[in-house]
């Protein structure tokens, strides 16, 4: 079976709903002397704990159980990666902004989305320090914890505070400065989930970033049920088994920023 009814849905949004918080409560347990950190490849930056790790396995395990046809693509190992949409595939970031979690203790998040057959349909992202799930899709609504969140105004980016990829912005590429230059704002998160969050709770209302499909999966779930335009700035389809440079915004500041990038 492929399809599930907007009562099987809301089970399964409700039970991830819980496991995120159970793994929020024992992330906030963890001290510096139970971490173990490691490098990856190519960036220094880029680093990796044995939470991550564990996180993901148990999440793997407990999503198993409840939907034995469940395909992944997840951060950490060589999970072996379906080579297409169909059937029921599990996106898992297990903790988003791991620099942020190890060096801040805040700012970090853990993340999953559930997409059938192609489609976005249930997303959670727990920001992890405040207690916070963000829960939902397009056939049941999103979430904060109990509270049912609200669709966006549609703001311009005059209007918008913009959360970007510092990386990329030192980088001096021009899209991310133009686009920052014409915000009423810009905003350096470190963190995918957490600055999903900022446009859940309508605290910025764009994020552009270059972003992995476990980067992106939930986040596009819940921002596309509360009304946020998430595209390419050329318009391309998202093709959510690869990386994608992708603006999430109002459709206003969306059709204002692709104006720009291409005056």
């Amino acid at each position: 079976m492929t399809e599930w009814t907007n009562d099987q849905l809301t089970q399964v949004d409700q039970t991830v709903r819980r496991w995120l918080a159970e793994l929020g409560r024992e992330a906030r347990k963890t001290k510096n002397q139970d971490l173990h950190v490691g490098q990856k490849e190519g960036d220094f930056r880029n680093i990796v704990t044995n939470l991550d790790s564990s996180n993901q396995a148990w999440l793997i395990d407990h999503i198993q159980a409840i939907d034995p046809a469940a395909q992944f693509i997840a951060e950490e190992g060589d999970l072996h990666r379906p080579e297409t949409m169909t059937g029921h595939v599990w996106f898992i970031d297990p903790i988003d902004g791991t620099l942020n979690f190890v060096y801040e203790k805040t700012d970090f998040a853990i993340m999953v989305a559930l997409y059938i057959d192609g489609k976005p349909t249930l997303g959670w992202v727990a920001k992890v320090m405040t207690s916070q799930v963000f829960h939902g899709g397009p056939a049941i609504g999103a979430f904060l914890n109990d509270q049912k969140l609200t669709q966006v105004p549609d703001l311009g980016l005059a209007e918008s505070i913009l959360v970007v990829s510092g990386r990329r912005l030192l980088k001096g590429e021009r899209p991310y400065l133009a686009l920052a230059s014409a915000a009423l704002a810009y905003r350096v998160l470190g963190s995918a989930g957490i600055s999903f969050s900022r446009l859940f709770l309508q605290q910025a209302t764009g994020y552009f970033s270059k972003l992995s499909p476990w980067d992106l999966a939930a986040g596009r779930v819940l921002s596309e049920t509360l009304g946020y335009v998430v595209k390419p700035l050329d318009g391309s389809p998202l093709n959510m088994l690869s990386s994608n440079t992708v603006l999430i915004a109002t459709t206003k500041t969306y059709r204002e920023s692709v104006k720009i990038v291409k005056d």
